[in-house]
């Protein structure tokens, strides 16, 4: 391991820490070119979601304020 990674230029715990990372999820360890793991996309498309949720809400909540003359 310490030949490659000086044949990478790169220091051995960095290696290690790769080869660790592989071993757990494999191929979708390092996806690149700006993608994420399925994991992490999932998340971010549900924090996206929450997001458009809360603001629909709060659209709702006024509209109804502002229909029943409670609007300041």
């Amino acid at each position: 391991m310490y030949e490659v990674a000086r044949e990478l230029e790169i220091r051995p715990d960095m290696l290690q820490r790769w080869m660790r990372k592989f071993g757990e999820d494999g191929c979708d360890a390092f996806p690149g070119s700006g993608r994420l793991k399925p994991d992490d996309e999932e998340v971010r498309r549900l924090r996206r979601e929450n997001e458009r949720l809360r603001q629909e809400r709060d659209i709702l909540k006024k509209a109804v304020a502002i229909c029943s003359g409670q609007h300041r």
